[in-house]
């Protein structure tokens, strides 16, 4: 190891080798690793091989129960951190959102303890700031829980209007408005606002008055955007996810953003005899995991080259050699991290949606663990530790 250290990557290796020494040893000593199940997958890799890793954290079901940490996922991250700067690569990826990455890093640093980064947090709609030079010029209408419209905006998008907003601006559009006790700050709107047809919809975040918001949405896409037209071509919509679930702190995981389309497409073409035409972001979308890869290159440089004067930190030409998908849903986590391929590894645990005593039978995962709440990352331990302890500790 005194060899090691003299070489450029050695402090990223020997960050590694505590990383395995203190969460998946002295986290979980009371439990016996069993056989690789990865062993075969790296039996190519030689002694020489760069063994760099970086790990995408699933959010609800894996860390947090709502806004409830799960327990012992505050004491596990802690893990990953010296002097409170990451020493392994890992991001959280998660479908949910609602609030700008730099608002939901402060939420999870305050709820997980632990400091985390604008740049580690990759939400549903991040992939939404790549549209802002086709639609960013045009209205566009944002739909979701949160702060969907500030959302928007803030990726760069100029005329932006929440749903609940545009309702007001019509009126009677929704005919159950009377029967609501709750509705959100009415704003002034001139005449000028209200002529203004919708380029473009985005689904932000989780509906959260679906009656409301599926006559909006289907009244702007059958008219072309003008609510008061009869018909006209449809404007692009958008979906920052589709996930029919997700685990909340109810123990039964309940409806994502998959059902609300579903819902909305279902009646859409009841009303109009037309396909819905749309495009889904979120996991188990390839480009998402692509973005997740690069992300956590980008981190691992930072580690490896933090105390170097190097030109570009992006200039990890070899790239990691196994990025793991730390998830509790096979149908986006498990089956995302399959379809996208090498260098993922699938890790499906059972403290949110998937609650099976296998392995999920559409969409296996590399490694499946009876993970108990108190003990989420047995499944990484168990996985990992052989890998490591062989290809990272005799480097």
């Amino acid at each position: 190891m005194a060899m090691a250290s003299k070489i450029l990557r050695s402090g990223y290796r020997r960050n590694c080798r505590i990383y395995i020494q203190t969460v998946f040893q002295s986290a979980f000593r009371s439990i016996s690793p069993e056989p690789s199940i990865i062993s075969h997958h790296y039996s190519h890799r030689t002694s020489s091989s760069r063994s760099l890793f970086g790990i995408a954290f699933d959010i609800d079901g894996v860390l947090l129960r709502g806004s409830k940490p799960i327990e012992g996922a505050p004491e596990a991250l802690s893990q990953l951190y010296e002097n409170a700067q990451p020493r392994v690569p890992f991001v959280f990826l998660t479908n949910g959102g609602g609030v700008l990455e730099s608002k939901k890093a402060f939420e999870l640093s305050q709820l997980l303890g632990v400091v985390v980064s604008e740049t580690q947090v990759l939400l549903g709609h991040t992939p939404f700031r790549k549209l802002v030079n086709s639609y960013g010029g045009v209205r566009t209408l944002a739909v979701g829980k949160g702060e969907p419209a500030s959302v928007l905006s803030g990726y760069g998008f100029q005329d932006v209007v929440s749903l609940d907003e545009y309702a007001f601006e019509h009126d009677d559009i929704d005919p159950l408005k009377q029967y609501k006790t709750w509705a959100p700050i009415r704003t002034a709107y001139s005449s000028q606002q209200r002529e203004k047809k919708i380029g473009a919809v985005f689904v932000v975040s989780d509906p959260i008055d679906w009656g409301q918001d599926i006559q909006v949405i289907c009244d702007v896409l059958r008219s072309g955007g003008e609510p008061e037209n009869e018909s006209g071509p449809q404007p692009p919509l958008f979906f920052a996810a589709d996930d029919f679930l997700y685990q909340s702190l109810f123990p039964i995981a309940r409806f994502g953003m998959g059902a609300f389309r579903l819902a909305l497409e279902s009646i859409f073409t009841r009303l109009t005899g037309n396909p819905l035409i749309y495009t889904s972001f979120g996991k188990p979308q390839a480009s998402v995991y692509k973005d997740a890869e690069r992300t956590l290159q980008h981190l691992a440089s930072e580690i490896i080259f933090k105390d170097i004067k190097f030109p570009s930190p992006d200039n990890l030409k070899e790239g990691l050699n196994t990025t793991y998908m730390i998830g509790d849903n096979p149908y986006t986590d498990i089956c995302g991290a399959r379809a996208a391929g090498a260098p993922w590894y699938s890790i499906l645990v059972r403290t949110g949606c998937f609650k099976g005593k296998e392995n999920d039978k559409c969409f296996p995962a590399g490694c499946r663990q009876c993970t108990r709440s108190s003990r989420i990352y047995i499944a990484a331990r168990r996985c990992m530790l052989n890998f490591f302890s062989t290809s990272i500790l005799s480097l």
